[in-house]
């Protein structure tokens, strides 16, 4: 059970979904932007959706995962007590 604690939701994602590679995506587009266009309003519509994207893949989902994934072992625990 220790070794399911000491993995990573990153362990189960390709390299191309890694927080580093969510990251530099992102901020590669929205400066991709500024530098084509040098206009705020239009960076700032670009900025909003890939700003929501990345938090949510980099901050949201993992916790989502811990936190089903430790509602399942709960559970699990659980019935085989009975």
């Amino acid at each position: 059970m220790d070794s399911s604690k000491s993995a990573s939701v990153w362990d189960y994602k390709p390299w191309w979904c890694q927080p580093w590679s969510i990251l530099l995506t992102g901020i590669s587009a929205i400066a991709g932007s500024w530098l084509l266009f040098h206009r705020y309003w239009l960076t700032g519509l670009v900025a909003l959706p890939i700003t929501t994207w990345m938090v949510f893949f980099v901050v949201i989902w993992p916790r989502l995962i811990i936190n089903a994934n430790l509602i399942e072992s709960e559970s699990n625990l659980e019935s085989t007590q009975l």
